[in-house]
């Protein structure tokens, strides 16, 4: 029985809830007819049943026409009218605040019923604008969405200038990283230019002015006022910037992350970071173990907490660079493990002094938390869809030092998967056979599964750390540095400045003599010595989504299809990587071995260490292959809650900034 013909028996039995259930799972799996979906919008509605199921089913009908005098008075009486009042009370509330505001300058507000747009409130903070001239719904806006969608720093020459700016997160976002004028000895105000009165009042209904407004940083212009841009504050207010001192970004300044993930290695990182290197707004420091700064942080948590004196906070971070930060840790109330993060970067002369002192924004905070290896495990849920989970991702989403920041973007570089697979396993033997000579032999990883399982680039779009991402490519920026670093900083929201065109790593230039900068060896390197094609085509088609999205062109795999038994061969000849595997497993193992059986003879510890080591390897085929046949179920993944994973979107290059055809 199909699921709205279910919900009709139950409705006529009197079983609302369970009506509504089976209304609302007809409406999710589509293709109804547009009066049943009529019928059950309706149904779901009246009955308690998920409104914004029905609320959705509404509006799609209504923007193909349909039903319009029917659901133009259900979605007033339901959503705008019981509402209205609240609405009117905001708007109210703002135009007051804004008739006080000294750098607001004009007064005539619209009366609150001849507003241009009428804004139906979907939830808490998400709004569906209504035109009634032209009794047109838009798409609904969150005004508080953690996105930065605007490139606001390109230019810091020159006060901030913005327009039409509407999102009240983009707002704040402007509000806590412009620094105050005071601060920078100079008129440092922010410009926000809206270029239709009307339009501007009626979001008046919708934002919280007041606290945007209590430092007095914004400069409201509308319509024609732009040609005020930039005011002379000490001719027209008589305020002379100039006469403060500039003053050292405070702890609490610092209010946006940026997130350089580490996706796998060898996957460019350090490229990426020493291009970073010196920017003159961001604290920034190459790649840190994460287990080692949480530890960090904690246990200067812990010491100031002890503290009873500025004298004691002093002597605590006695050997800090600049210990006056840990005075002005242990002054603060609340403090939270991010200020910590901040202080632990702002301490190092090294980071500080990289800043520009009299920038007019205040310096993001650079942080790539570093694994010693990226773990990706898949299971299958009752649905039997891959459920993608990471320790690693899951310390980072759970970590305090991400908590806090009230503003992050996160970028992820991406390489050639078979090439930075090679490289790889070129540097973890060179390790592994490294780590022999001490007392901590290592072993060798299934470096071509980790690999094809290390699928970070696949985000939930809900999660707060990605929800502001963007994925580059490696090979874009040795290839097309100019063009690939121009939008990777609008991105970011930082100026491109002169450090951005070559690498270094705390003022040295090219730290990586191996990797000469831009040069694009690195680029179409095979390292045919330590990957075989086998693992080659096996990390290929696994990986094929990506391969496709992130515009990847097949090298070893040749498009045919694949089943089980082609897995299994492929898996076989996995043969270069079992070599690696195997001889560290043969040297750990007989060490163990020795140290049971020290007696025995030595044909028998070397038969008891390669019974072990066979053992093993049959274990991690039989690993592979369970993976395997997950993935040939689909390459579809969604997270422990069963909500779909997507790809992080990639970094779109101008064209006209292309010096070479893009890499694939």
């Amino acid at each position: 029985m199909e699921p709205i013909e279910m919900a009709r028996k139950l409705a006529g039995y009197g079983e609302t809830a369970g009506a509504c259930k089976g209304y609302e799972t007809a409406v999710m799996q589509g293709g109804l007819p547009p009066a049943e979906e009529l019928e059950a919008a309706v149904y779901i509605l009246q009955f308690g049943g998920d409104y914004k199921t029905a609320y959705n089913s509404f509006l799609k009908l209504y923007g193909q026409g349909l039903f319009q005098e029917t659901i133009l008075p259900i979605l007033d009486g339901a959503f705008y009218q019981p509402n209205e009042k609240d609405l009117k009370k905001c708007y109210e509330k703002n135009c007051k605040l804004l008739k006080k505001y000294p750098y607001f300058f004009r007064k005539d507000f619209l009366p609150f019923e001849d507003l241009p747009i009428q804004f139906y409130p979907y939830d808490s903070h998400i709004y569906v604008p209504f035109v009634p001239a032209s009794r047109e719904f838009g798409d609904p806006i969150d005004f508080e969405e953690p996105v930065i969608r605007h490139y606001f720093f390109h230019d810091l020459e020159n006060p901030i200038l913005a327009e039409d700016i509407f999102s009240q997160y983009e707002l704040e976002y402007l509000n806590d990283n412009v620094r105050k004028s005071e601060y920078v000895a100079k008129e440092n105000h922010i410009y926000l230019h809206y270029t239709d009165w009307a339009v501007f009042c009626a979001h008046l209904a919708c934002w919280n002015l007041r606290s945007l407004l209590a430092d007095e940083k914004f400069v409201f212009l509308i319509g024609d006022e732009i040609a005020q841009y930039p005011i002379d504050f000490k001719k027209r207010f008589g305020i002379d910037y100039s006469r403060y001192p500039v003053k050292p970004v405070g702890i609490r300044e610092v209010h946006r992350l940026v997130w350089h993930t580490q996706l796998s290695a060898h996957n460019g990182g350090d490229f990426f970071n020493e291009i970073f290197d010196a920017h003159p707004n961001l604290l920034m420091k190459p790649s840190l173990l994460m287990d080692e700064t949480e530890e960090t942080v904690r246990e200067t948590e812990q010491n100031l907490s002890e503290a009873r004196s500025e004298s004691d906070a002093a002597y605590i971070c006695s050997q800090w660079e600049n210990p006056r930060r840990g005075i002005e840790l242990f002054r603060m109330k609340g403090r939270t493990a991010k200020d910590v993060f901040v202080a632990l970067f702002l301490k190092d002369n090294a980071v500080a002094a990289r800043l520009d002192p009299q920038s007019r924004i205040a310096p993001a905070l650079f942080f790539q938390p570093h694994f010693e290896r990226m773990v990706y495990e898949a299971q299958t849920d009752a649905q039997g869809r891959a459920i993608l989970l990471s320790e690693m991702y899951d310390a980072v989403r759970q970590s305090p030092l991400f908590q806090h920041f009230k503003y992050i973007k996160t970028f992820t570089p991406m390489r050639r998967a078979t090439t930075s697979h090679g490289g790889t396993v070129r540097f973890m033997q060179n390790m592994t056979q490294a780590s022999w000579k001490t007392d901590d032999p290592t072993m060798f990883d299934d470096s071509v599964f980790i690999r094809i399982m290390n699928r970070s680039f696949m985000i939930d779009p809900q999660d707060r750390l990605c929800k502001d991402s963007v994925l580059v490519r490696f090979e874009d920026g040795k290839l097309n540095p100019r063009a690939t670093f121009t939008a990777l900083a609008a991105f970011l929201d930082l100026p491109y400045t002169e450090s951005m065109t070559y690498c270094s790593s705390f003022g040295q230039m090219d730290p990586h003599p191996e990797t000469k900068g831009f040069d694009s060896a690195t680029v179409y390197r095979t390292y045919d010595e330590y990957v075989n094609d086998s693992e080659r085509i096996l990390i290929e088609y696994f990986l094929r989504d990506a391969y496709e999205y992130y515009g990847y062109g097949f090298q070893y795999y040749d498009g045919s299809p694949v089943d089980e038994a082609r897995v299994k061969e492929l898996i076989a000849g996995c043969t270069t990587i079992n070599g690696y595997i195997r001889q560290s497993l043969l040297y750990v193992t007989r060490i163990e071995v020795e140290g049971k059986i020290p007696d025995a003879p030595e044909a028998r510890k070397a038969a008891e260490t390669e019974r072990i080591v066979d053992d093993m390897m049959a274990d991690m085929d039989r690993e592979r292959l369970r993976v395997a046949k997950i993935l040939l179920g689909g390459l579809r993944f969604v997270n422990r809650r069963g909500q779909p994973l997507r790809m992080m979107p990639l970094l779109q290059l101008d064209p006209a900034l292309l010096e070479q055809p893009l890499y694939h």
